[in-house]
């Protein structure tokens, strides 16, 4: 059976190890900046309806890595709360060049 995480602290290095591959994480920063971006767009042109598409924006990719490239079963089935929160502390950690040493702590290596 598979482990179960009780804490978003116990949970982070697991989603850290399905995104192990570097361009998993590249097609998750892609759908996660095109969703960031249709939020700004939204509240800026004030078109409310442009928010149906952030699901859609930012699963596409991710669904793409996992199942064409990392060769996983996305996180979010299971910890759908946790998967949406990771990605986005995944995608900041990226932004701001401080991912690799969470990679490191996590037992991803480079590839």
């Amino acid at each position: 059976m598979a482990e179960r995480y009780t804490t978003f602290a116990e949970f982070w290095p697991f989603y850290l190890r399905e995104h192990s591959r570097p361009g998993t994480r590249a097609l998750h920063y892609i759908g996660t900046s095109l969703v960031v971006a249709v939020a700004i767009g939204a509240v800026v042109t004030g078109r409310w309806w442009w928010l149906l598409a952030m699901p859609v924006a930012g699963y596409f990719f991710a669904w793409i890595a996992h199942f064409a490239h990392e060769k996983n079963r996305p996180a979010t089935f299971t910890y759908p709360l946790w998967s949406l929160r990771a990605d986005f502390q995944m995608w900041w950690l990226w932004l701001t060049g401080r991912l690799s040493h969470e990679l490191d702590a996590a037992g991803v290596t480079s590839s």
